[in-house]
């Protein structure tokens, strides 16, 4: 078989040189200031015209002139002739002159030969007033009788006005290079006038997703030729995004050599960095490698990370080029580590503000492959009086009380599995030297952001439409379907808050009950019944199909115990039953799974709950009842997130 060899793997170190080799600039862009938000200024930003433009009143009141006012006080007031008024938006036609004030509203222009302005507040109207003696009427030869207000406060020259420059003076420097644009940087340039700023470019990153099983959402996948959904595209997509680039998502290249050097080649062409995932191993069908070795340059084939082995470094055309692992948790594994700390700097962007929080590992984790591995992992704050607490390293996290004890549990369900970031809270390095870490050894945990906060309530278990509901009314949630053997297993580890079991218990574990309800399982069928499935007897001696659920499903031990019934009636040991039942031992994780095979027409029968065949419109032979009950980690029964679980159970009505 022809078949490429990594070669040395490099290090970490190593790969992130080759990525800072290459060049992801983009230039210089020239955006309009409503699209200016988080973009980088690359040249400084001056005042060119003072802000405000003019003398201005800070509040509704009176403009007039200071020395009009001394003295002036509540039992004293000073008694002024209001000559006119003066709105925000408009030229005064009136001037102040001895013994006047003008009315004036905040922000408007103040009128000539005020200084000072008094808020309404601190003033009376006065009434008429008849004017009888000689004043300096500023020019005016209207003699009629006017109104007068009474001042009872002394204002200084300057009291409640803004003078013009004292917000900007023209030639101020008003932002510098390198500043990242907030929004209240768009509100000082929009009140300079400037409509448009130079900024960095974002570095244009072209995602191609190759592999011919890869299907775009939105269409549908032909699962009985292995397609899937295209998970990287978009999440890469999201995270260049985040980190500051422009993502271009370019069509599906599939495995074909020359379809796959042409969507390279004109991401390449149009591109600043081009991002492939997938074909980056070295089985004979995975190309790419090749592409770029003979178009280009190949820099890094192979790192020493975990997961992410498969990792390229490389230029093609004038681009640079990252191949990222085809299995989702290591694409972005490799992303988020080596790809978005040069996007960010690209768009001179600074690196995100970390967090880092010390924890105590749940259980024992051996290792031992030589490679540095990135362990996504969850937290769970266990409360002060269950451990003695385990103090950050000061980073900390304005999410994570580290007054708390957290525990730290690996979640990794293999590189394939999407949900192993999604469920995850961070990442601990594990160093390449390292053979394992013992449970209760303290870790550094680097969370994927700042904010990121525990879940208020750490469930395992069984998957159950009613439990589901119920998680419905509780805040920040988390609950991993793993099923009752392991829900228990886990809950003697003292990893969760509570676990949901469903069937016969195999053994008791310390926990607190805090509620339960029953539900009815049994087979579901295809509507109608057309097979005329009654029962478990059917399968055994019938040609039929059948889906089981996996061993740690609470449903599988309630259909081993059936099972086991019938054989005392046969006089037949339960492994011949079940040797029978075509599938029996055939198990799919979720509840709903079974039903979807007998959709499909590839099961006659599958196991499962009343709840779904009704939702998905099938028919339900009826097998028994099962109880499903919660229990709760004895130490962790003041626990919020426990109390309001419990609440919400006792509300529902159930037992």
């Amino acid at each position: 078989m022809d078949r490429k060899e990594f070669r040395d793997l490099v290090s970490p170190e190593a790969a992130h040189e080759a990525i800072e080799s290459l060049s992801l600039e983009g230039g210089i862009d020239r955006v309009p200031l409503e699209e200016a938000r988080s973009r980088v200024l690359v040249a400084r930003l001056d005042a060119e015209l003072d802000v405000p433009g003019f003398d201005r009143a800070s509040l509704d009141g009176y403009a007039l002139r200071a020395r009009e006012t001394f003295g002036a006080d509540e039992a004293d007031p000073a008694r002024l002739e209001v000559v006119g008024e003066v709105h925000a938006g408009e030229k005064p036609d009136v001037a102040v002159a001895e013994g006047e004030a003008v009315e004036i509203s905040t922000g408007a222009v103040m009128p000539s030969g005020a200084d000072a302005m008094v808020p309404v507040e601190q003033t009376d109207d006065a009434g008429a007033v008849e004017r009888t003696d000689e004043v300096d009427t500023g020019g005016r030869t209207d003699e009629t009788d006017g109104e007068a207000v009474l001042i009872r406060t002394a204002v200084a020259p300057g009291d409640n006005v803004m003078f013009a420059g004292a917000d900007v003076a023209a030639g101020e420097r008003a932002l510098g290079p390198r500043t990242q644009v907030t929004p209240r940087d768009i509100g000082l340039l929009s009140a300079l006038g400037i409509d448009e700023v130079p900024v960095r470019a974002r570095p244009r990153v072209g995602i191609v997703s190759t592999g011919d099983e890869l299907v775009r959402p939105g269409d549908d996948p032909a699962s009985d030729r292995g397609e899937i959904y295209d998970v990287n595209s978009y999440t890469i997509a999201a995270g260049v995004e985040d980190a500051g680039g422009e993502a271009v998502l370019y069509p599906h290249a599939g495995d074909d050599r020359e379809e796959m050097e042409r969507v390279l080649r004109e991401a390449a062409d149009e591109c600043d960095l081009v991002l492939s995932s997938g074909s980056t191993s070295a089985s004979a069908v995975d190309v790419i490698y090749r592409v770029i070795e003979e178009e280009g340059e190949l820099l890094v084939h192979g790192v020493a990370v975990k997961p992410g082995k498969p990792m390229l470094v490389g230029r093609l055309a004038d681009s640079a080029y990252v191949g990222l692992p085809g299995y989702p948790v290591s694409a972005m594994m490799v992303f988020r580590t080596f790809v978005a700390p040069a996007i960010r700097e690209a768009a001179g962007l600074p690196e995100p503000e970390s967090a880092t929080v010390t924890g105590r590992l749940a259980r024992r984790e051996r290792y031992g492959e030589g490679r540095l591995r990135l362990m996504p992992v969850g937290l769970v704050e266990t409360g002060p009086d269950e451990v003695a607490p385990v103090s950050g390293d000061g980073g900390g996290s304005p999410g994570v009380d580290q007054e708390t004890d957290l525990l730290v549990y690996p979640v990794d369900k293999g590189s394939g599995a999407t949900t192993s970031l999604a469920e995850a809270d961070g990442v601990v390095s594990v160093d390449a030297d390292t053979d394992y870490l013992e449970a209760g050894e303290a870790v550094d945990v680097q969370l994927f952001s700042p904010d990121v906060r525990p879940p208020t309530l750490l469930g395992v278990g069984e998957d159950d439409p009613t439990l589901n509901q119920l998680l419905d009314r509780l805040e920040r949630p988390r609950y991993l379907s793993v099923g009752s053997r392991p829900a228990l297993r886990q809950l003697r580890e003292g990893v969760p808050d509570i676990a949901v079991v469903a069937g016969p218990l195999d053994r008791e574990v310390d926990a607190e009950a805090i509620g339960g309800w029953h539900r009815e399982w049994g087979l579901v069928v295809r509507p109608g019944n057309p097979e005329e499935i009654e029962g478990l007897a059917d399968l055994i001696d019938s040609d039929l199909r059948f889906i089981n659920r996996t061993v740690d499903s609470g449903l599988r031990m309630s259909v081993e115990r059936a099972l086991e019934d019938l054989a005392d009636d046969r006089e037949a040991s339960q492994r011949e039953l079940a040797d029978a039942i075509d599938g029996f031992d055939l198990g799919l994780r979720a509840h709903e799974s079974p039903a979807r095979k007998v959709i499909s027409g590839d099961a006659d029968a599958g196991l499962g709950l009343a709840d779904t065949a009704d939702r998905l419109d099938l028919e339900f032979v009826p097998l028994g009842e099962q109880r499903i009950r919660v229990l709760a980690n004895p130490d962790r029964t003041a626990k919020a997130g426990v109390s309001d679980l419990q609440e919400a159970i006792e509300s529902a009505g159930l037992e």
